[in-house]
């Protein structure tokens, strides 16, 4: 896709704040951002939109937002996403507009992505803040796709490779948690959290009647 220059970055809400987060697979991502939505409840996770087929126990709007191929690639064609892959057959993407309807509700937004959709967002969205979360360990990770016992060892010689991939861009980040303890990394992700929402410029368009 064709990247904007960084005159022409896309600015959100400004009282609200952006954050992305990514991670190899085993870090313990979602589960941390699990807890830290539970623990965080001015925070919503922007739900992606994707072609590919529903399945068994997922609910539109809840795991995803369901579309029809001609339709995401009409709302590629006039930017409405902020980030959007291709992944085997079917497309997924962040929808611009279901990120601004959170913001506009006065929740700060969290986006759950890989490494490639979050190089998308900084070259497209102000003030969009980026956290990477690293296992403590290769041996670590190693462990805990064996730990998991969902995947076969050629499947988790598969992954490894893709995570040692995906780590090496850990320094594109503006924040690195290391999940080692989880309830420290969670505790480091609410700080950022916290941080990111006393910024000046965020302040200043959440109080401005009272600074003015």
């Amino acid at each position: 896709m064709a990247q904007d220059s960084p005159a022409h970055l896309i600015s959100l809400n400004p009282a609200q704040a952006l954050l992305v987060v990514a991670a190899p697979s085993g870090a313990g991502k979602t589960s941390l951002v699990r807890a830290l939505l539970e623990h965080e409840p001015r925070l919503r996770l922007s739900v992606s939109s994707t072609t590919r087929a529903m399945r068994p126990g997922e609910q539109d709007g809840d795991h995803y937002h369901f579309v029809s191929k001609a339709a995401f690639q009409a709302d590629v064609a006039r930017g409405a996403f902020l980030e959007y892959a291709q992944v085997f057959d079917n497309f997924y993407g962040t929808h611009r507009e279901h990120v601004t309807e959170l913001q506009d509700d006065g929740y700060d937004v969290l986006l759950e992505i890989d490494w490639q959709g979050a190089q998308q967002i900084r070259q497209r969205v102000a003030d969009a803040v980026s956290i990477f979360i690293l296992p403590p360990s290769v041996e670590a990770l190693q462990h805990r796709l064996h730990k998991r016992g969902q995947d076969n060892d050629e499947v988790i010689a598969r992954r490894m490779r893709d995570a040692r991939s995906e780590m090496s861009h850990y320094n594109e980040f503006d924040y690195l948690v290391i999940n080692d303890d989880f309830d420290v990394a969670l505790t480091q992700l609410r700080s950022i959290l916290h941080s990111v929402r006393l910024r000046r410029h965020t302040q200043q368009a959440r109080h401005r009647p009272m600074l003015e």
